[in-house]
This record gives structure tokens, C-alpha cells and sequence, in this order.
């Protein structure tokens, strides 16, 4: 049982806590570290989808890709989850992907279960399990976003939870996949 003066310190902590997570996921465009003219992926790098096939980068070019590394274990991947899904939903009829790879080691088996206990209804399963994409990129830690231009050229990257699905957030996706430098923006 907790003391008065304990339950009141418990609740100032998860007050902050609770705060400190809301200004992150609150987070937006500003978080991005963009590279205008485009960094070229190393080559032949392989992720699968839920059927267990292999797939490579290649296979949407032409597209906008907003590609997230993430995993159920991972608290601020958990959080963005939705934010992901609608920014997919909203961003999809546009020519541009959103594609979670995920890099649960238990797979669909993991990643299947958690898409439907949290509704996620518009991204597909995609997986990195072994990681070798995520190094291959040079993804320090998890959730991180790599967004590619319709010519497969990394063009912005962000490191930690964001919120995916604002208006800002979107806008700036949009400006970024199609080439777009901050200074030329028209949206």
C-alpha cells in the first residue's frame, strides 16, 4: 500500500513521464534530417513480405517510400504504430508507400497478432528480421524512418517517434519524395 506523500511522488513521475511522451510523439517535420540531393541505397538489399518472399527496394520504384524500422518490443515504435497506418491511408493514393519493416525475429507469427489487437488497417507486413537491411542502412536504433524519393534515393531520415499523420508531417513527406528542398515549397 502507498503512503500519501509516496502515491502523489508516483503520480508526479508518471505525469511526467506521460508529458514527455506526448512532446515526443507531438514531434514533426523538424526532426527530419534531410538530404536534398539524395543518398543511393547500397544495392540488393533484401526484406520480405508476409508471405515470407523476398523483396528488394526496386520493386517500388517510382513510388515515395516512407520506410519504417520498428518492432512490437519497442515502446515508441508501438506508439507510431497508428500514426504510420492512417499517414499510409492518407498518402497511399498518391503514389507513396508506407512500409513498416519489422524486425520481430518471431515474424508474422509476432508481428500478425499485434496489427490486429491495435486495428492497424492500411500497412502491410513487412519484415527485416534478421536486421541485415536495417545495418546495411546504418539504422542505429529503433523506431527509425527513412523516407526514398520516387528515384530510390534516400532523401530524409528521422531517429526516434514521430507523429506521422499531421498535416505538417505529410506535407513534408510529399515535398521530400517528389524533390522538394524546404526553400521551394509550394505546398
Amino acid at each position: 500500500m502507498l503512503t500519501r506523500r509516496q502515491f502523489g511522488v508516483l503520480g508526479g513521475t508518471l505525469a511526467t513521464a506521460a508529458a514527455a511522451r506526448q512532446a515526443a510523439a507531438a514531434a514533426g517535420p523538424e526532426k527530419l534530417r534531410e538530404t536534398p540531393e539524395g543518398r543511393p541505397l547500397p544495392e540488393n538489399l533484401v526484406f520480405q513480405d508476409a508471405e515470407g518472399k523476398e523483396t528488394r527496394f526496386d520493386a517500388f520504384r517510382g513510388k515515395g517510400l516512407v520506410v519504417n524500422f520498428w518492432a512490437t518490443w519497442c515502446p515508441p515504435c508501438v506508439a507510431e504504430m497508428p500514426a504510420l497506418d492512417r499517414a499510409h491511408a492518407a498518402l497511399a493514393r498518391e503514389g507513396i508507400e508506407v512500409l513498416a519493416l519489422s524486425s520481430d525475429r518471431g515474424g508474422r507469427t509476432v508481428v500478425e497478432p499485434f496489427y490486429q489487437r491495435t486495428g492497424l488497417r492500411h500497412l502491410a507486413m513487412w519484415f527485416d528480421a534478421r536486421g541485415a537491411t536495417g545495418r546495411a542502412l546504418g539504422i542505429r536504433g529503433l523506431p527509425t524512418t527513412v523516407i526514398l524519393d520516387r528515384r530510390g534515393l534516400e532523401v530524409a531520415r528521422l531517429e526516434g517517434e514521430a507523429a506521422w499523420d499531421t498535416p505538417e508531417m505529410l506535407a513534408a513527406i510529399r515535398r521530400l519524395v517528389r524533390g522538394g528542398s524546404p526553400a521551394n515549397t509550394t505546398t
